[in-house]
């Protein structure tokens, strides 16, 4: 009983329950049609949401007023990178992806920066560095109609049949990641001095804390796994678009949230995000099976959203 109690004590957990009621209900409304066709398309997109989503939990876990504004821009940056260095080639892929990679990180460092030249806020920093990412963006990438190469495009797409369920490779892969993520975070110097400094910046210093450094790690770590989300996106979506990172902005940080880390900073949770990947792709597609507007999808997402931070608030007290 004590066991289960605990478990029910786990953050993450509840987003794992809200996805299965989801999925539970627009298969309902559906008449049982088409849920294991919901279940892989949900993976598989639940899978951009991971990526872009452990990037920016780290950056919130800093402390309060760390988010990283960019990834959008960044986004689609990358995937325009990654398509005209692929050049449609498989022998190139590893290359895109490394040069893919190589714009996210540039962005990370650009945006500690600002950060740490202009001693403004990083909301401030990385919406402004948003911008500029964005006008070069459509100066490079306006137009490209390169589509990715036939083997990448083939593996973000491949799936594993499981008890008569597809399940996609790609989500496999990711599921592994998240694991080394969640060590990383707990049994690392670094992950510990992210969770210290979330916790309290001035005595994670006077502890020995190089607490520049990890920030400039943490911004650079964001911006990479951006950069890698737009290539994966292109490759899943045939082609590089300015546009194809618009709606992580938003998922980026409503999956860290959802999935239990604390918008104040020194609580990380990585299972969570999984949870609430799936739980937003499930929502909106069970919305979309009603028949609800975009609008009305977007007013309910950011409803969640604030009920989350209201119901997690409610249970911390002001440090």
């Amino acid at each position: 009983m004590a066991g289960v109690m605990r478990l029910l004590a786990k953050p993450w957990l509840w987003s794992f329950v809200g996805a299965i009621l989801v999925w539970l209900a627009a298969v309902a409304f559906t008449g049982g049609y088409g849920g294991g066709g919901m279940i892989t398309a949900a993976l598989s997109l639940a899978v951009f949401m991971v990526v872009v989503g452990v990037g920016q939990m780290f950056v919130i876990t800093l402390g309060p007023g760390n988010v990283d504004l960019s990834l959008p821009a960044n986004i689609g940056l990358a995937s325009a990178v990654a398509m005209k260095v692929m050049d449609g080639s498989d022998a190139m892929i590893a290359v895109g992806l490394l040069a893919a990679l190589a714009s996210g990180t540039a962005i990370g460092l650009a945006n500690y920066f600002l950060i740490w030249a202009l001693r403004i806020p990083p909301i401030i920093a990385t919406l402004s560095a948003s911008f500029i990412i964005q006008s070069v963006d459509i100066s490079y990438g306006r137009g490209l109609q390169i589509k990715p190469p036939p083997g990448f495009a083939d593996f973000t797409n491949i799936l594993i049949p499981i008890a008569g369920v597809g399940i996609p490779l790609i989500a496999v892969l990711t599921v592994l990641f998240t694991i080394g993520v969640g060590v990383l975070l707990h049994r690392t110097l670094y992950g510990r001095s992210v969770l210290a400094i979330g916790q309290n910046i001035r005595a994670a210093w006077l502890a020995g804390i190089p607490v520049g450094r990890v920030r400039l790690i943490t911004y650079v770590l964001c911006g990479a796994l951006g950069g890698l989300n737009g290539a994966l996106l292109a490759g899943y979506f045939r082609g590089a678009n300015v546009d194809i990172g618009n709606e992580y902005l938003l998922a980026s940080i409503a999956v860290v949230v959802i999935g239990g880390t604390s918008v104040a900073g020194g609580k990380a949770n990585v299972p969570g995000i999984w949870g609430a990947a799936l739980f937003l792709v499930l929502l909106l597609t069970m919305l979309n099976t009603f028949g609800v507007s975009a609008g009305v999808r977007l007013v309910v997402t950011g409803l969640v959203i604030v009920g989350v931070i209201t119901a997690a608030g409610g249970q911390k007290t002001l440090r």
